[in-house]
C-alpha cells in the first residue's frame, strides 16, 4: 500500500510531463501556417455522436479562438503588406517615370549634340557634314570653271592681239614699204624733173 503511494503520485507525474513534453514537441513541430492550424485542431477534436447518430467533432473553444486569432492578424498583415507593397508600386512607378523622363531628356540632349556634332553652322543655318562638303566642292568645281574659262578667254585674247599686233607690224611694215617706194620714187621723179630743167637750160 506505501508502493502504491509513491507509485501513483510518480505515474501522474510521468503522465504530466509525457504529455507536456508531447505537446512542446507538437508544437515545435506543427505547422504554423492556417491549414496547419485548422489540421492541427481537427487532430485535438473529439468525436461525439448525438441520438440520432449523427457524428460530431468537438473542438475546444480556446483552440477555436487561437485559431480565429490568428488568421485575422495573418488577414491583418496581409493587407499591411499589401499596402506597404501598394505604397512601394506607387513609390517605383513615380520614381520609374521620372527616370523615363531624365532618359527622354538625356536622349533628347544626346540627338542634339549628335546633331550639332554632325552638322555645320554654314551662314548661321545648321546644315550636315555631308551637304556642307556637297556644297563646298560645288563652289570650288563651279570657280575651277570660271578660271578655266577666264584663262581660255585670256588665252584666245592674247592669241587675238599677238594676231592684231603682227597684222598691225605688217602694215606697218607695207606702210614704210611704200612710204619708202613713194620718197624714191619722188625723187626719182624730183630728180627727172630736175635733169630737164637743166637739160632745158642748156
Amino acid at each position: 500500500m506505501k508502493h502504491l503511494r509513491v507509485l501513483l503520485p510518480l505515474a501522474l507525474l510521468v503522465t504530466f510531463f509525457s504529455s507536456y513534453a508531447q505537446e512542446e514537441e507538437t508544437s515545435e513541430n506543427s505547422d504554423m501556417t492556417i491549414k496547419g492550424q485548422f489540421e492541427e485542431m481537427e487532430r485535438k477534436s473529439t468525436n461525439y455522436r448525438s441520438g440520432n447518430g449523427v457524428p460530431y467533432e468537438v473542438i475546444r473553444l480556446s483552440s477555436l479562438n487561437e485559431v480565429k486569432s490568428n488568421i485575422f492578424d495573418t488577414i491583418n498583415t496581409a493587407y499591411k503588406s499589401i499596402k506597404d507593397l501598394s505604397a512601394t508600386i506607387t513609390g517605383n512607378e513615380a520614381q520609374i517615370e521620372d527616370l523615363n523622363t531624365k532618359l527622354q531628356d538625356t536622349t533628347n540632349k544626346l540627338n542634339t549634340v549628335t546633331e550639332e556634332k554632325d552638322s555645320i553652322s554654314f551662314f548661321g543655318a545648321l546644315i550636315s557634314k555631308g551637304t556642307y562638303n556637297f556644297i563646298l566642292w560645288s563652289i570650288i568645281f563651279a570657280l575651277l570653271l570660271f578660271l578655266l574659262f577666264f584663262i581660255y578667254r585670256f588665252r584666245n585674247s592674247n592669241f587675238l592681239t599677238h594676231q592684231a599686233k603682227s597684222a598691225l607690224a605688217d602694215l606697218e611694215k607695207e606702210y614704210e614699204d611704200h612710204r619708202r617706194r613713194a620718197l624714191e620714187r619722188e625723187q626719182k621723179i624730183s630728180r627727172q624733173l630736175q635733169d630737164e630743167l637743166n637739160k632745158q637750160k642748156k
